[in-house]
């Protein structure tokens, strides 16, 4: 029988607190070579506007793919930009463990992952948190950020004001509209726009800040420009980074390590450092999240149906 679990099934049971861990784990396995991975297959159905991702990966707790939709012209609609399902099968003898609604997974655990390099980079003592972006990253950054850091003061900035005011009142935090203003003194920020040209800019950042850009996924997109590329650079994935990140591409930035050579501790940038962390997302950060959902249902309660 195989597991269907909607996302109201997977709201209950998905936790920071057990996610970052496990997407430690995930990034420091990919970049041991014990994840087996292509990079994503992105297909342009209308190029800036609907893309279909096909993203598989085995480990040894998990093997499975996920089809995830990204479509940035539903923005400022009832539909969110990402949506996706997951398919878990059993790593020993081939049998399909579930479906998954994979939108919830997708934001979690790319906050998730943010939040483990944050641990690892980020000052000791980060107290200011800028969050660049309005949506459904922004608030998943906030909470997932807040388990690896206490911080004193978070603003928030959108290119649409009312947004970011909206967002501000609902999390009681400032929401200003300047971004300037915004990453002012900020130990820790946060990119999570639609953005297709650079708007975060490195003469505004103080030094020794961790930056966590996690939009601009396709390679002509940016939301650095060169003066923050010129720091620290950290990827998920060296390969992805060279083939879909603009901020990569475009600055023609070096590459320091993969996230999960920094978990390990593998390798460690000069401090204090500049650090930026350019995220695409993982196929293996899905499985396991997935595998997470499921161990937490050994009988249910998704619905069952006949393999």
């Amino acid at each position: 029988m195989v597991l269907t679990l909607s996302e109201d099934d997977i709201a209950k049971v998905l936790k920071y607190d057990e996610l970052i861990p496990a997407m430690e784990k995930a990034l420091a396995d990919f970049s041991a070579g014990r994840v087996l991975q292509p990079v994503r297959n992105m297909l342009a159905i209308e190029e800036g506007k609907r893309f279909l991702g096909i993203m598989p990966a085995v480990a040894e707790l998990g093997m499975g793919a996920k089809l995830v939709c990204f479509f940035p012209k539903n923005a400022g609609t009832s539909v969110p930009t990402h949506l996706a399902m997951i398919m878990l099968f059993d790593t020993q003898d081939g049998r399909p463990l579930a479906f998954l609604d994979g939108r919830l997974i997708t934001e979690m655990r790319t906050a998730a992952v943010s939040a483990a390099v944050t641990k690892h980079l980020a000052p000791e003592k980060s107290r200011v948190l800028a969050l660049m972006g309005s949506g459904v990253q922004a608030q998943a950054h906030l909470h997932a950020l807040r388990h690896v850091r206490n911080f004193e003061e978070v603003r928030v900035w959108s290119r649409t004001p009312e947004h970011a005011r909206r967002f501000a009142q609902l999390h009681r935090i400032e929401a200003t509209d300047d971004p300037r203003t915004a990453v002012r003194d900020a130990d820790v920020v946060v990119t999570a726009t639609n953005a297709t040209q650079p708007f975060l800019k490195g003469e505004w950042l103080k030094p020794g800040v961790h930056i966590n850009a996690v939009g601009a996924a396709r390679p002509t997109w940016r939301e650095l420009d060169d003066d923050v590329m010129r720091n620290v650079l950290v990827v998920d994935s060296r390969e992805a980074a060279l083939k879909e990140a603009g901020d990569v591409i475009l600055s023609n930035a070096p590459i320091f390590a993969e996230a999960g050579e920094i978990i390990a501790g593998l390798k460690s940038p000069p401090r204090p450092s500049t650090t930026v962390f350019k995220s695409l997302g993982l196929a293996i950060e899905d499985i396991v999240a997935a595998r997470l959902v499921y161990d937490a249902f050994p009988e249910g309660p998704g619905v069952r149906a006949s393999s």
